[in-house]
C-alpha cells in the first residue's frame, strides 16, 4: 500500500534529498550534517508553523494523497444486457440521453437539481472570495446547489455590526447571495453555513431576515480536519481587527514580540482560526428550532469524518429534528486550507464512513423511523464517483458534495479569460490548440448563447468552465445509468455495484464480484 511520505510532499513544496527514506518517519535513511534541504524538518527549522499548511496558502487547492486500504476504486459498476427501469425496454426509447439525472432533497420544501451534485462549502478563504462570481454563476446555470461556507460575514472588511454586536450589513455576503440569484432558474439553492462565530455574530438572522436566504446549514466538521476553519492574513492591522471580532488569531498579534517579528519580516502572515464546536442533543434541537423560527425554510447539517459514535448522533438527531439534508464528509477531503498532516492522517476515510452511514441509516429506517435525505462527500471528482456514491447509499443518498472538482473549472475558466487577454504570457499550448477566442475554446459556449443570448458574453468564464464540467459529469452519469438500465436516479440500488476484493465487500456490505448474481447464473446453467 502506497502511503504518503510524512516528511516530504509537493503540497508543502518539500522533498527528501535521499531516494531511500525510512517509511514511517519519512526521514532520509542517511541524514547528513550539512545537508542544504529540502525536507519538512529542514524547512520547519526556520519557518516553524508555516510548514503546517500547503502553500502558497490561499492560491492553491490541495488534497491529501494517502492511499487508503479500501476506497471507491475498489467498487465496480455493474451493467446489464436486459431490462429497463424507468423506461420502455425498446432500443428507440431507452436511449442514454433520455436518462434523467434530476434529484430532489429536503422535507416539505424540496430542492430540485439537474445533476445530483453540489459544491463544497466555499467560505472565507481567499480562493472562494476572489473566484466567487465564477462559482456562483456556474452553479446557477448548471442547476445545482451552492454552499456558501462559514465566516464570510466575520471576515468582511466592510462588516457593520449593530449595538448588540450582531451583523447589520455584510457587503461581501450580500454580493455572494446576489451573484447566485442573478441566474438562478428554480434548480438548486444557496445554502449558508454556520459555525460558532457565525452564530455569535447573528449571521442567520441577517441572511434569512435581510437577504432572504432560505437554507441554513449547521456545521459539525468536515472530512479534512477536526478543528475549525482557518485563513491567513497578511497585515498586522487586519489580524488585530479579526481578534477584536472574537476570532482566535495566531501568533497573537497583540504581543509586542510578534508585532516586532512582523515588522522585521520574520512573521509574514497571521492565522485566523474558528473555535471548536461542542455538540449536545438538547442544544442541537433548540438551534434547529431557532433557525426555523427565524424563517429558514430548510435547515441542513454537515458532519465530518468522526468515528461511528458521532456519526450515529448526526443521523439520529437529524432524524429527530427533521433535518432537510445531512451531508457526511469523509477523509481526506479538503481544499487546501487544512493542516497537511491532519488532512492526511485524521478521520474515517470516505468509503468506510459512507458504509457505516448506510448501515446506521438503514437500521434506523427498518425500525420505522423517518430518516433525512443524505449526501456523501469526500474526494469525488468524476461521474463514476457520483454513481457509486448514490448506489452505495441507496435509497437514502440523494446527491454528492464536490469540493475541488467544482472549484478547479472555475479557476481554469477564469484564467483562460486572463490568458486570452495576454496576461501571464498568453494562452498555453494546452488551450491554444483549440483556438484563441472563447467561442472556439469552450465547447459549450454556443449552447449557452442559444439559451441566454447576448447575456452569455457577460458570464465570467469560470462559470462557463463549471457549466462545461457539469455537462461532462451529467452525460457521463447518463451513460453509466443507461448501462445499469436505470433511467432515474431514485431507481439506482446497491445491486448495481460489485466489490473487487473481499476486504471491500466486508467494509461496504456490497457482494464480492465473484459472488455477484452467482445464484441466478447457476440457475441459468442448470436449467
Amino acid at each position: 500500500m502506497n502511503l504518503s511520505r510524512p516528511n516530504s510532499n509537493e503540497a508543502l513544496q518539500t522533498k527528501n534529498r535521499s531516494r531511500d527514506v525510512a517509511p514511517q518517519s519519512g526521514i532520509c535513511s542517511r541524514c547528513m550534517d550539512g545537508c542544504k534541504g529540502n525536507c519538512d524538518l529542514f524547512n520547519a527549522t526556520f519557518r516553524s508553523r508555516e510548514l503546517l499548511y500547503p502553500g502558497p496558502f490561499g492560491e492553491i487547492s490541495a488534497g491529501a494523497d494517502k492511499d487508503y486500504p479500501v476506497d471507491y476504486s475498489h467498487l465496480n459498476i455493474l451493467g446489464y444486457a436486459m431490462g429497463a427501469h424507468g423506461a420502455i425496454a425498446d432500443p428507440d426509447c431507452a436511449t442514454f440521453p433520455s436518462v434523467s439525472t434530476e434529484t430532489t432533497y429536503g422535507g416539505a420544501h424540496k430542492v430540485k437539481m439537474k445533476v445530483p451534485m453540489f459544491t463544497g462549502a466555499l467560505g472565507s478563504t481567499e480562493i472562494a472570495r476572489k473566484n466567487w462570481e465564477h462559482f456562483a454563476v456556474g452553479a446557477a446555470i448548471s442547476g445545482i446547489t451552492l454552499v456558501c461556507g462559514e465566516n464570510v460575514c466575520g471576515i468582511d472588511p466592510k462588516l457593520k455590526l449593530n449595538k448588540s454586536g450582531k451583523v447589520e450589513d455584510s457587503p461581501d455576503m450580500r454580493r455572494r447571495v446576489e451573484d447566485y440569484r442573478k441566474y438562478h432558474e428554480g434548480y438548486g439553492d444557496l445554502i449558508v453555513q454556520m459555525n460558532v462565530e457565525d452564530t455569535r455574530l447573528g449571521v442567520a438572522e441577517y441572511v434569512v431576515g435581510k437577504l432572504g436566504v432560505e437554507t441554513v446549514e449547521l456545521k459539525w466538521g468536515q472530512g479534512a480536519k477536526c478543528i475549525g476553519g482557518e485563513i491567513k492574513v497578511g497585515s498586522l492591522e487586519r489580524a488585530l481587527e479579526l481578534k477584536k471580532r472574537g476570532y482566535i488569531v495566531t501568533p497573537d498579534p497583540e504581543l509586542k514580540a510578534n508585532q516586532e517579528s512582523f515588522k522585521k519580516g520574520a512573521i509574514k502572515e497571521f492565522e485566523r482560526h474558528s473555535r471548536l464546536g461542542f455538540i449536545d442533543q438538547n442544544g442541537f434541537m433548540k438551534e434547529v428550532e431557532r433557525l426555523r423560527r427565524l424563517g429558514a425554510k430548510r435547515v441542513t447539517l454537515k458532519t465530518g469524518a468522526y468515528p461511528m459514535r458521532e456519526l450515529a448522533m448526526a443521523i439520529r438527531w437529524s432524524a429527530d429534528a427533521n433535518i432537510d439534508l445531512l451531508t457526511i464528509d469523509g477523509a481526506s477531503g479538503g481544499t487546501g486550507m487544512s493542516p497537511w498532516r491532519m488532512m492526511s492522517e485524521w478521520g474515517i476515510p470516505s468509503l468506510y464512513l459512507h458504509s457505516m452511514a448506510y448501515m446506521l441509516i438503514d437500521r434506523l429506517a427498518r425500525k420505522g423511523s423517518w430518516v433525512p435525505d443524505i449526501a456523501f462527500a469526500g474526494g469525488f471528482s468524476a461521474e463514476d464517483h457520483i454513481f457509486k456514491a448514490l448506489a452505495l447509499g441507496a435509497p437514502y443518498c440523494k446527491a454528492v458534495c464536490m469540493g475541488r472538482a467544482l472549484m478547479i473549472p472555475g479557476m481554469v475558466g477564469k484564467n483562460i479569460g486572463r490568458w486570452i487577454n495576454g496576461e501571464d504570457g498568453g494562452l498555453p499550448s494546452t488551450v491554444k490548440s483549440y483556438g484563441t477566442k472563447k467561442e472556439e475554446i469552450f465547447v459549450c459556449y454556443e449552447e449557452l448563447r442559444s439559451k441566454y443570448g447576448k447575456e452569455v458574453d457577460k458570464f465570467p468564464l469560470g462559470a462557463v468552465g463549471i457549466y462545461s464540467v457539469s455537462q461532462k459529469l451529467q452525460i457521463g452519469l447518463q451513460q453509466l445509468m443507461a448501462g445499469a438500465r436505470k433511467w432515474r436516479v431514485d431507481l439506482m440500488t446497491r445491486k448495481d455495484l460489485a466489490a473487487l476484493t473481499e476486504e471491500a465487500a466486508k467494509v461496504t456490505g456490497i457482494p464480492y464480484i465473484m459472488d455477484t448474481y452467482k445464484e441466478e447464473a447457476l440457475k441459468v446453467i442448470d436449467a
